[in-house]
């Protein structure tokens, strides 16, 4: 047996290393297991990697765009090989961010394919030879991965997932994308914006389908303007790659059509990677695809805990981290809160962004709330004029009754940036007429948010 460790993390995600780090701020003995890159799916192939894509794609744009700034810029080009290139370098160096905090914290790094086994013991294997590793407490974060369709499967050429998107060696003149959730949506803005001509098939009645109905309006006007096909209450039902392309079939509203392509991006969702890790040996209870876990996310099996994208909450980083922050507190028994999953913010980073947080207008009228809703335009905003980003507006929804602050969703320009007022209102119980009290600094596009709830209680200024 090698070391005894107070915790074990299998897994080094943005739930798997801040994990890690708390546990050793509290003065947990911590090791943490990696089979691949610190940093996991996050840091080294989505949230980080992706945010550098978009805003080369950012800048491409405003390049375009400078005669409207009064800017005359001529012989301007992509480069895309350098865009990809660019992006890569910024995950290797928040990987390498990442290796800094294990040794800044005293946490050990394993690397290999770590598996949980009985007895609250970790088997890693690398190379070839085996070692287990004991622990008073194992948490397993060993996230998602892209997830697979039968009538699309990936060959990582052709059919590819969000991993080979970020890192094509060549741009695609022409690109099909199966999924319209914040994956798809995302790659469909920077290929888009790059110069590949860009389909998108969504299953159900509009894009972004989690999101308020005003919004994902907004959204699909937006995208179809600058040339992104969108295709809804669409599926793609087969695929062929035996020729120099992709062909696939799409059933749309009873027709079947054919659409050809140089590579299709399946973007349908995220799979948990539970498999192969040794929760049957152990005896971890597992339902559709996600570990069981109470509350401070234990398993049914003493010592055994779970957190992030194999767990039954939102697929996201900061939902991750926060659950291996929380499970850590109540490991050093501390008095800890369960998270409230109705107030995670959700962020797209497109352009137009989209963020939102707690109900859609939809959602309250089924719960039963009486509502006011205000919306408040960004073509109304100084600022957003200034800036030459007027598209999009705020849209904010209260109880009626007792003034809560039921939910607040955005498209527009930084609004990824905006939502945490409204999550942080609404931690703190906040009503309409408490943010109609409080002073927002002009001209900023935060003033939308105040205007929106100023419109909801009939007190809207501006427009």
């Amino acid at each position: 047996m090698s070391k005894k460790y107070d915790l074990v993390v299998l897994g080094s995600g943005p739930g798997g290393y801040v994990t890690a780090i708390r546990a050793s701020q509290l003065g947990l003995k911590t090791a943490i297991i990696e089979k691949e890159s610190l940093g996991g799916v996050c840091l080294n192939w989505g949230c980080i990697p992706t945010k550098a894509l978009l805003k080369s794609a950012q800048v491409f744009e405003y390049l375009k765009k400078a005669d409207t700034y009064g800017l005359k810029i001529k012989d301007f080009d992509k480069d895309f090989e350098s865009v990809i290139k660019r992006s890569r370098s910024i995950a290797d160096g928040m990987s390498k961010g990442v290796n800094f905090l294990m040794k800044k914290n005293k946490i050990d790094v394993i690397s290999g394919y770590g598996r949980v086994l009985p007895n609250k013991i970790v088997s890693v294997e690398n190379g070839g030879k085996t070692e287990n590793y004991e622990a008073d407490n194992i948490i397993i974060a060993t996230g998602g991965r892209s997830r697979q369709i039968e009538s699309v499967p990936q060959d990582g050429k052709k059919i590819i997932g969000y991993r080979e998107a970020m890192t094509l060696p060549k741009q695609p003149k022409k690109m099909i994308i199966v999924g319209s959730g914040a994956i798809g949506i995302e790659f469909a803005y920077f290929y888009n914006s790059m110069g590949t001509e860009v389909k998108v098939v969504e299953y159900m009645d509009r894009v972004l389908p989690v999101e308020d109905k005003d919004i994902s309006n907004q959204l699909q006007k937006t995208f179809k303007k600058t040339g992104i096909e969108i295709l809804t209450n669409s599926e793609v039902i087969s695929s062929d790659t035996k020729g120099k392309g992709v062909k696939v079939q799409i059933k749309s509203k009873g027709q079947i059509s054919e659409h050809e392509a140089d590579i299709v991006l399946s973007a349908v969702g995220v799979k948990s990677n539970i498999e192969n890790i040794g929760l049957e040996e152990v005896g971890i209870a597992v339902d559709r695809d996600k570990i069981i876990v109470d509350e401070y996310y234990k398993t049914n099996i003493p010592g055994y805990f779970a957190i992030g994208d194999v767990t039954p909450g939102q697929a996201l980083a900061h939902v991750a981290s926060a659950e291996g922050i929380l499970c850590v507190e109540k490991i050093a028994n501390h008095d800890v809160e369960p998270i409230d999953y109705e107030n995670i913010p959700g962020c797209t980073y497109c352009a137009p962004e989209v963020a939102s947080v707690g109900l859609t207008e939809e959602k309250a009228i089924e719960k039963g709330y009486s509502i006011k809703v205000g919306k408040f335009p960004f073509t109304a905003s100084g600022k957003a004029k200034a800036s030459g980003h007027s598209e999009g507006f705020v849209k904010v929804i209260f109880d009626e009754k007792y003034g809560e602050w039921l939910g607040c969703h955005m498209i527009g320009a930084g609004v990824t940036d905006m939502i945490a007022e409204a999550v942080l209102g609404r931690k703190l119980e906040t009503t309409g007429k408490e943010i109609l009290k409080s002073v927002h600094p002009h001209p900023t596009m935060s003033e939308a948010l105040m205007e929106a709830v100023a419109d909801a209680y009939d007190e809207v200024i501006h427009l």
